[in-house]
């Protein structure tokens, strides 16, 4: 069997066991070993499934990973969301769609100690979008803004997928991080952006409709009704009346210890990036625990218990999705894909930003239909090499591919982050779409800018060396 047709026999699979819904990392790991099956034989397949595991997971580096994933349970757990959102709401209150702006920040702050975008998704929506409805946001918007805010913990660090990028593309941890810090400044900047001026306007939109129907603002732009919690964030908005000292300033406090630990003690190079990340872990749970000394040893213990359980469950994931998609890159390392398309593209007569655009924009119809990290442990393989022939830096790639991995999060079909987001909200998953795709394009005037002007990723990384 010629190589192109084994290649082609291997991609069909894999997109048919992707349509009967196995697994991402199954799904990878199963056509990757067929494949080398077909292309050398048994006996060789067995001898790379036996090495690829272990090869591509027996990394020092990887363990930044579950520390950067337990820190964040505990930030979790020490309601340090709850205590931003309650500071950037009271600061923004009144700015055009200040609560609006109040999510951002908090997703920006929280995504700042937690390192997840569906922990940060997750946890704001309970906090934010009962409120945003009760002010008069409608559910699409309101619901939209957490989808899109949530993205920016795969960008702002520590996060895991900038972790995994340079672990992948053999650069360092440190400077990724550093650089995902702007970027991800600008793309909450474009998103209150958006708020303050488009928003606002949906805003008024909402509350004439409401009041034309009478008043009765318990029935949505979806004719649904309007749930418990957005009855109860209603009374709570009218009732409160909270000032400047009675704020909960401890958890901006704690945001910034977290941050200042793991990024000050690397950008100065106090401690590695591994030590970084444990120290950051722990300095989560010295935080957990002041937060939790009320409600007693016992509810403590089992704040400790449930984050470690959640990271090993984080941590399972993100691994075995490692271990699949090398099994696949080794099967097509074999064909030679990777070597073919590299020759080919560099060979292109097209300029080498047009040869990069074009690459980097294939990368969100793949994050229509697969898991994010998926994507990211599939893209570094092919692109690096290229971008490295075409003079391209690799931080600069690594923040290109993760922002466009952002995007592909809230893109329908898939859309991990607004599934995520119409759970907990208890909405319709279209109509979480709907309120994302005008801040998606924010999202592409960020991404465009930092594409054609890398010195503003690679600015802070510059600082370090």
């Amino acid at each position: 069997m010629e190589i192109y047709h084994v290649v082609l026999l291997t991609l069909v699979l894999l997109v048919g066991l992707l349509c009967i819904k196995m697994p991402v990392a199954l799904a990878l790991g199963l056509a990757g070993a067929v494949g080398l099956v077909l292309l050398r034989g048994f006996d060789y397949s067995t001898s790379t499934l036996g090495s690829v595991p272990f090869a591509d997971t027996a990394s020092f580096t990887l363990t930044i990973i579950p520390m950067f994933i337990l820190m964040g349970m505990f930030a979790v757990r020490a309601n340090i969301a709850v205590n931003v959102f309650a500071v950037a709401h009271y600061f923004t209150r009144r700015a055009p769609g200040g609560i609006g702006v109040a999510t951002v920040m908090a997703c920006a702050g929280f995504s700042a100690v937690s390192g997840s975008s569906i922990g940060t998704a997750a946890t704001v929506s309970r906090l934010a979008v009962g409120q945003m409805r009760a002010s008069g946001f409608p559910a699409s918007l309101a619901t939209g803004i957490v989808a899109i805010a949530g993205t920016l913990g795969v960008m702002i660090p520590p996060s895991t997928f900038l972790v995994l990028y340079a672990v992948l593309a053999r650069e360092s941890v440190a400077a990724l991080l550093a650089a995902g810090i702007i970027p991800g400044i600008l793309s909450a900047l474009s998103y209150i952006t958006y708020i303050m001026i488009f928003g606002q306007r949906s805003v008024r939109k909402e509350l004439a409709r409401r009041e034309g129907a009478g008043g009765d603002s318990g029935v949505d732009g979806d004719g649904e009704r309007l749930g418990e919690a957005v009855e109860q964030a209603r009374r709570e908005l009218a009732s409160k009346t909270v000032s400047l000292r009675e704020l909960p300033w401890r958890g901006v406090v704690h945001v910034g210890i977290l941050f200042l630990v793991v990024m000050g003690g690397m950008y100065t190079g106090v401690f590695t990036s591994t030590e970084g990340a444990a120290i950051g872990a722990l300095t989560g749970l010295v935080i957990l625990v002041i937060e939790n000394r009320r409600r007693g040893g016992r509810h403590i213990f089992a704040a400790f218990k449930d984050s470690l359980l959640d990271t090993a469950q984080s941590t399972s994931m993100v691994f075995l999705i490692i271990v699949g998609s090398g099994i696949f890159s080794a099967f097509l390392v074999t064909a030679g894909v990777t070597q073919d398309i590299t020759v080919w593209v560099t060979g292109l007569s097209f300029h080498p930003m047009l040869i990069m655009a074009m690459l980097l924009i294939c990368l969100i119809p793949l994050g229509m239909f697969l898991e994010s990290m998926s994507i990211l442990v599939l893209a570094v393989p092919l692109l690096y090499p290229i971008a490295a022939d075409l003079g391209f830096d690799g931080i600069w790639l690594g923040i290109m591919i993760v922002k466009l991995i952002e995007i592909g999060m809230v893109t329908p079909p898939v859309g991990i982050i607004t599934f995520v987001i119409a759970g907990t909200a208890n909405v319709r998953s279209e109509t979480v779409f709907r309120g994302v795709l005008p801040l998606l394009v924010m999202d592409v005037i960020t991404t465009t800018l930092l594409f054609l002007v890398p010195g503003i990723t690679l600015f802070l990384p510059s600082l370090m060396t």
